[in-house]
């Protein structure tokens, strides 16, 4: 039952490491990359990886692309978010179980929506979550454009640049304890503000 229920899962896995290895990897990563900001289950880390160990020359290359492709596709999850949320924004966090903390986060947006997208962008928190309910809550435009790109930016450019450095050795790492490592900082980060706020 269980290896039932993941098997599309699986399957849409499979497909995104196959297309790391396509003549057209990078237009499939720009694709991934935009759709997982909307609805795509799966991160563009799984082909990113793969990518740069197989071109590491071309690391900045790939970060670019990832964050750019990511951004965009964010601005469409806020769009969805802003215009269609009944329509199709609420399936879709309904599909990850995630009524409940886009409940709690209403009280929050108004004054750290930013900050959620800095947190949604660089942890393992589903991105498309952050990007509809930014929208919903209308969070400003710009506001959620630019912290995307910082977010996007540091994750994928980290990612690249480490990969770049150290090659095959630090996969597994970045695979099993970056998603722990960026959620820490986001911690610390939050940390940081609530302590100059708590100053002033």
């Amino acid at each position: 039952m269980i290896q039932t229920l993941f098997s599309p899962l699986r399957r849409l896995y499979d497909w995104t490491m196959r297309m790391a290895a396509h003549p057209l990897a990078e237009r499939y990563l720009a694709f991934v990359s935009f759709i997982e900001s909307v609805i795509f289950p799966i991160p563009p880390d799984v082909m990113l990886i793969p990518m740069v160990l197989a071109n590491r020359d071309r690391f900045l290359r790939y970060a670019t692309i990832c964050t750019i492709a990511s951004v965009v596709g964010g601005v469409g999850g806020y769009l969805i978010g802003y215009g269609l949320f009944d329509v199709i924004g609420e399936p879709i966090v309904r599909f990850y179980g995630y009524e409940q903390a886009l409940e709690q986060a209403r009280a929050s947006f108004a004054e750290y929506g930013w900050l959620i997208v800095i947190g949604g962008g660089l942890t393992p928190l589903p991105f498309k979550i952050v990007t509809i309910a930014s929208g919903a809550m209308e969070l400003n435009l710009m506001t959620f454009v630019l912290a995307s790109i910082l977010s996007r930016g540091l994750r994928f450019y980290i990612v690249s640049i480490l990969l770049r450095m150290f090659g095959g050795p630090i996969r597994t790492l970045i695979e099993e304890r970056f998603g722990l490592m960026t959620t820490a900082f986001f911690i610390l980060l939050i940390g940081g503000f609530m302590a100059i706020k708590w100053l002033h």
